[in-house]
């Protein structure tokens, strides 16, 4: 962005960051069909700017003298094609105005810019999804100017920002006689339908009516004399100026939800569902909390807070307060309201209070219970949840004990016995199970294609034994703690034994045997010969068309794990596999009956198992020398 910061008390032209110009340039196109938004979203700033000056005049009760109130004040000029929306609330300095109206200081932005498609339908719900405030004002102006005076500030230190949504702005030195912003509109051609009193009242109620300050506006009489409407100078208040949540759920509609729930979220989508409670007893707070239907694209930003609005006694106290919600449900919007808290309350002290640790626990059993709804009655718009937010839901298994069993019930997994992208859960897993069967199963991977053609499946398949398909990142580091459901261990099949005895019959227990004794001999020279390439080889009928596979033992890390943490940076103490063979191979059987080149057979067939698991080979070009070698010296032949 161009700066001159030499000259500070005259006119100034700077230029807007990329992003920006990107996104006006998106927005004018898309969002038109949807043009009443800009002024939701200009209410719904100029309310946040009052929130902001009564939390600030806690601290320093000059800003707001008593018995002054906030207010949102709407009127138009049809002469001049103006809109203008002005509040009281804390106003902006010059550097804000640069900083807030020039730029998109927002994590996520560059993600959000690389899921643009180029198709007006599809971008514009991008657009709603990343929130774009006061840049809605170009869909309908042409030129928007800004003039605004920082609560505490003299009325000379008021500062006027103005653009046409092109490449550029101003800002210069203006006048304002109290502090608070102007807002004010130069309509394009073809917006006149908007310069209606009747109009922006219906706008306002059907979109802001949920503000807690008082929106007003001129109230407008009909003039027998004129026969037109005529203004008058008494001003009447257009929404009913109390907070939503306070009021008794009777008399809230869905619609009011629905807008309250992209006030608090600058989603331009429905929410996918919601709960409003008032909780009383010890600890007396109002809690209105949201589920969305699609992930922000700051989801998974470390360096980003996600949490509630808090107030306190109604009076708001502070943005996405991280401490009223486990991490793992940071997909939650929506506010709480507390009785009990102090109105200075800070981060430091939301952190160690009592009160807000059991606000958390209710908050986190009130979104655990929609859930709940969700996935037994709506179960189609539970899978659009999953799809959305499953992987990070899944992270309360381990950050969450007290609440694992219930987000247990609440997890879906892809499995061999549902095809078409359906998914199951643990509970519908446990009803299938076959009889003898003493575990759940699953296998990692890193795509549910890798999974699938894993070797490990080959016995379940053959068995008609489900398991489960993991392949979220987070699926390795849940499993540490979900280790059992209902009594069921939670069993990988590439590790250790797979106790799938119960289910053989005689003929195969008798073939396990025999394998085992014929074998021996070849088993031990195959050890030999791979030395401490790996921990153990031994014979195994999980596989019925691979020669061989690798697994770890029961408490060993997986190779899946391995893999991810050293992708990552992070140093893995690296297991040695173990080999398995599969002596009803063609293979296999070559080697017992004509071992020549075994040790080479015997590397090939660990390569192998270790490729056809998803893993890396740390000599490919040896791997590569080793089946042209073989491949010359007759091998495929010889082995078929």
């Amino acid at each position: 962005m161009t700066t001159d910061n030499a000259i500070h008390d005259s006119r100034q032209t700077l230029g807007f960051q990329a992003e920006v110009k990107q996104l006006l340039h998106l927005m004018i196109h898309s969002l038109y069909s949807n043009r009443e938004i800009f002024l939701r979203e200009l209410v719904s700033n100029a309310s946040d700017a009052c929130d902001r000056l009564r939390f600030a005049a806690i601290a320093e009760p000059s800003l707001l003298p008593a018995g002054e109130e906030l207010a949102i004040e709407v009127s138009y000029d049809k002469d001049a094609r103006t809109i203008t929306v002005s509040d009281n609330g804390i106003g902006m300095t010059r550097e804000e105005l640069i900083e807030h109206l020039g730029t998109i200081a927002k994590s996520g932005t560059r993600e959000f810019f690389a899921q643009l498609t180029g198709d007006q339908r599809t971008d514009s719900q991008l657009i709603g999804q990343f929130g774009v405030g006061f840049y809605s004002s170009f869909i309908v102006a042409d030129r928007v100017t800004v003039v605004s005076r920082r609560a505490g500030a003299p009325a000379e230190a008021a500062t006027s920002w103005e653009s046409d949504g092109g490449g550029e702005f101003t800002v210069e030195p203006a006048a304002r006689s109290e502090r608070g912003t102007d807002v004010v509109l130069h309509l394009k051609d073809g917006n006149d339908e908007l310069l209606s009193g009747w109009k922006l009242k219906s706008i306002l109620t059907h979109y802001s009516d949920h503000i807690a300050t008082p929106i007003r506006m001129h109230k407008e009489e009909w003039d027998k004399d004129s026969n037109q409407l005529r203004r008058t100078q008494e001003l009447e208040t257009v929404n009913r100026a109390s907070a939503l949540w306070t009021r008794p759920k009777s008399e809230i509609s869905d619609e009011q939800y629905k807008e309250f729930y992209k006030h608090v979220s600058h989603d331009f989508g429905d929410p996918l569902a919601w709960t409003h409670n008032r909780v009383e007893g010890r600890n007396e707070y109002a809690q209105l909390l949201y589920i969305p239907k699609r992930a922000p694209f700051d989801l998974w930003d470390r360096k980003r807070t996600h949490g509630l609005k808090l107030y306190v006694r109604r009076v708001f106290i502070m943005d996405d307060a991280e401490q009223l919600l486990p991490s793992y449900l940071r997909f939650t919007r929506g506010i709480v309201d507390s009785s009990d808290l102090p109105l200075n309350v800070s981060r430091e002290i939301l952190q160690e209070s009592r009160d807000v640790k059991a606000i958390r626990e209710g908050c986190a059993k009130r979104v655990l219970s929609l859930l709940e709804e969700l996935a037994q009655n709506r179960a189609e718009d539970y899978a659009g949840f999953w799809s959305e937010f499953g992987a990070v839901l899944k992270e309360g298994i381990g950050e969450d004990p007290a609440n694992a069993e219930r987000i247990g019930r609440l997890l879906r997994f892809a499995s061999t016995a549902a095809d078409g992208g359906k998914l199951t859960s643990l509970a519908e897993y446990v009803g299938r199970m076959k009889a003898g069967q003493s575990a759940i199963y699953y296998v990692t991977a890193e795509s549910i294609e890798a999974a699938r053609s894993s070797p490990h499946l080959e016995i379940f398949r053959k068995k008609g034994v489900e398991v489960l398909l993991l392949t979220d990142r987070v699926d390795e580091w849940m499993l540490s703690f979900l280790t059992e459901f209902e009594g069921k261990p939670l069993n990988s099949v590439a590790k250790g034994d797979l106790a799938l005895d119960a289910l053989d019959d005689e003929q195969d227990q008798e073939d396990k045997r025999k394998a085992q004794d014929e074998y021996q001999d070849l088993v031990a020279r195959i050890k030999e010969a791979l030395g401490d390439r790996v921990a153990d080889v031994r014979i195994t009928l999980r596989l019925t068309e691979s020669p061989a596979c690798v697994v770890v033992d029961k408490d060993a890390m997986s190779a899946h794990l391995q893999r991810m943490l050293k992708a990552s940076g992070h140093d893995a103490a690296p297991s040695k596999p173990i080999l398995e063979l599969n002596p009803h191979h063609p293979l296999v059987q070559r080697l017992q009956a004509d071992p020549a080149d075994l040790g080479e057979w015997a590397h090939l067939l660990l390569e192998q198992a270790i490729l056809a698991e998803g893993g890396q080979l740390d000599d490919p070009a040896s791997f590569v020398k080793r089946v042209n070698a073989l491949l010359l010296a007759g091998g495929v032949k010889g082995a078929g």
